[in-house]
């Protein structure tokens, strides 16, 4: 009987370690760590413009190439926070006056439901910077393309600018930046 029994407690042991295993695979992805997606999209050349729009005509172009007449409104560098993250930001608005954000040499980890926010938070760096943007306002432009590379993300164009001094790559479902950059004019 009590072999009985010492049998029927390691079944139900490994039956809810099975399903406790199984739903902490569904939830946290752990995979995803180990799995680089590379993402190469054409970047547009801006000039540096001294405000929104008006292009100067001392200012150097870009790395990047595209249509004459767009302008860079912002850049930045991606520090890291919770997890390696390099590269650089860019707001451009093109001829038209339809603006992009871009996501150059980005280099960082894969994660499960990273988006790329404009936040109203200055960037903060190390730990205490991990939860900033998590508070402060912001605007969604959508989950990453990939974890590397080059990215454009259209900014649509009801959004006002003024409101964002940053970038940021949230972890949505760990409330958690993985990498943020402050925005310069």
């Amino acid at each position: 009987m009590q072999a009985r029994n010492r049998k029927r407690r390691w079944v139900i042991a490994a039956a809810v370690g099975t399903v406790v295993l199984a739903l902490g695979l569904v939830l946290f992805k752990p995979w995803l760590l180990f799995v680089d997606v590379r993402v190469d999209e054409q970047l547009p050349t801006a000039v540096a413009s001294a405000s929104p729009g008006e292009a100067s005509p001392t200012a150097k172009p870009s790395a990047s190439a595209s249509p004459a007449g767009s302008a860079q409104l912002a850049e930045g560098s991606l520090i890291s926070h919770e997890h390696a993250t390099t590269g650089t930001v860019r707001i451009i608005q093109r001829p038209g006056g339809k603006r992009v954000l871009t996501l150059e040499y980005l280099d960082t980890s894969n994660g499960p439901d990273v988006h790329v926010w404009l936040s109203a938070a200055d960037v903060v760096e190390g730990t205490a910077g991990w939860f900033t943007a998590g508070s402060a306002e912001h605007f969604d432009l959508g989950v990453i393309k990939g974890n590397q590379g080059n990215q454009v993300y259209t900014i649509p164009d009801g959004v006002d600018l003024a409101r964002y001094k940053s970038v940021d790559l949230w972890c949505v479902q760990f409330s958690v930046s993985f990498g943020a950059a402050q925005l310069a004019k």
